[in-house]
């Protein structure tokens, strides 16, 4: 069966040219009337084209004409209904970020990727960490913290020298950013069913801002994180090019 596709491109020169020569050869319908959406760029906009239709019950099939396009499939204006019918679908529930400001105000921020914190100022930040209610780290004095789900394990997770984690296997990665006390800490691995709460020491002398798929929010008091089981993103890839391959290919380069 042919589906209904629902074009989406970034702003920038080749995806939109991508875009241009797409709709020429397949017929494009609304997101709407569609039944599939075909985002064209990096994983950024594939990022942004999944917060943007969270509401919508639709799978999101990407093409790349970005740059490192990890969560894209190889671009070609070729056979697009054939490769939408052979799609595999992987499922990503993301992250909710609970966020508290000095002021006492309140941020409600969803993360596909993850949800880190990061200081703000030249001093280091002093974090206290808590899982599900229990003091697991009184101070991590460091540049910064973050929680990632597997889909994200491989972005700024890894770059922190996080673990790679499989697809499916129901873990968050902890990962410390430049952690100097203690320092030997290099993070943990927490069963997605868990409740993570930073709290922000010193938040004046060390003010930490909190980051969510890159919407931030300053001058935080306190993080408080869960898994959205309730929430799926469904992402199409090409046959034996899936995420759970990516993320294991990613391990032996």
């Amino acid at each position: 069966m042919t589906r209904k596709i629902a074009f989406v491109a970034s702003s920038v020169a080749a995806p939109q040219a991508a875009l241009a020569e797409l709709t020429a050869r397949y017929e494009a319908v609304t997101i709407d009337e569609a039944d599939v959406i075909v985002a064209l760029g990096g994983d950024g906009f594939m990022l942004q084209t999944l917060h943007a239709t969270q509401h919508i019950d639709l799978p999101v099939y990407g093409m790349n004409r970005g740059t490192v396009g990890f969560l894209m499939n190889a671009y070609s204006p070729d056979g697009l209904y054939e490769r939408l019918a052979a799609a595999e679908m992987a499922p990503l529930n993301p992250l909710d970020m609970r966020a508290e400001r000095v002021d006492g105000s309140v941020s409600h921020a969803l993360a596909i990727n993850e949800v880190s914190l990061l200081r703000q100022g030249a001093q280091a930040a002093k974090l206290r960490i808590l899982v599900d209610g229990r003091e697991r780290l009184a101070e991590l004095i460091c540049d910064g913290a973050m929680l990632s789900t597997p889909a994200g394990s491989t972005a700024y997770n890894y770059s922190a020298h996080g673990p790679i984690l499989p697809v499916g296997s129901d873990v968050l990665a902890l990962t410390p950013v430049a952690a100097f006390r203690p320092r030997r800490w290099r993070g943990a691995l927490l069963p997605t069913s868990s409740k993570v709460r930073f709290e922000v020491v010193e938040p004046d002398k060390r003010p930490v801002m909190a980051d969510a798929d890159s919407r931030s929010v300053r001058g935080i008091v306190a993080v408080d994180i869960v898994s959205r089981a309730d929430i799926v993103h469904k992402l199409l890839f090409d046959p034996g090019h899936g995420l759970e391959e990516r993320l294991i290919r990613e391990q032996f380069v």
